[in-house]
């Protein structure tokens, strides 16, 4: 089962990269419920630059993943994770995404890449094990 196939509340999530979209949405709702305009501005211009454009919103997920294995950015990198999995990003692309980040970003990227990996594979195992729930 491919995680198209779930919405972002749907997405079967376990482990670490559970709690880290749980923790994400949770401060997510406290940075929004400022009043401060600009900070609600670059929240919504970083979403409206992930819609569908001239490029597919899948290659803007892939593109947010490697810039931000490139920046080092765990939190980042686990949310362009979790939509690229939504977006129906193979494995074999997701692999070869982390390849070109460590290309660019060096040696330095190989923790953050561990990790990255250790998401994808949760990811994986929690949609397996939902559709092994859902087929029987």
């Amino acid at each position: 089962m491919s995680a198209k196939e779930h919405s972002h509340e749907e997405l079967p999530l376990k482990g670490d990269i559970q709690k880290f979209w749980q923790e994400r949405a949770r401060l997510n709702e406290l940075v929004l419920g400022t009043r401060n305009l600009q900070i609600k501005r670059f929240f919504s211009l970083d979403h409206q630059s992930y819609q569908p454009g001239a490029l597919p919103v899948k290659t803007k997920e892939l593109l947010g993943l490697v810039a931000s294995l490139v920046l080092r950015c765990d939190d980042c990198i686990n949310y362009h994770i979790v939509r690229c999995f939504q977006e129906g990003v193979t494995e074999a692309e997701f692999e070869e995404t982390m390849a070109i980040g460590m290309v660019v970003g060096g040696s330095i990227t190989i923790p953050h890449v561990r990790r990255a990996f250790k998401s994808w594979k949760e990811l994986q195992e929690a949609a397996r094990e939902a559709q092994e729930k859902h087929s029987k």
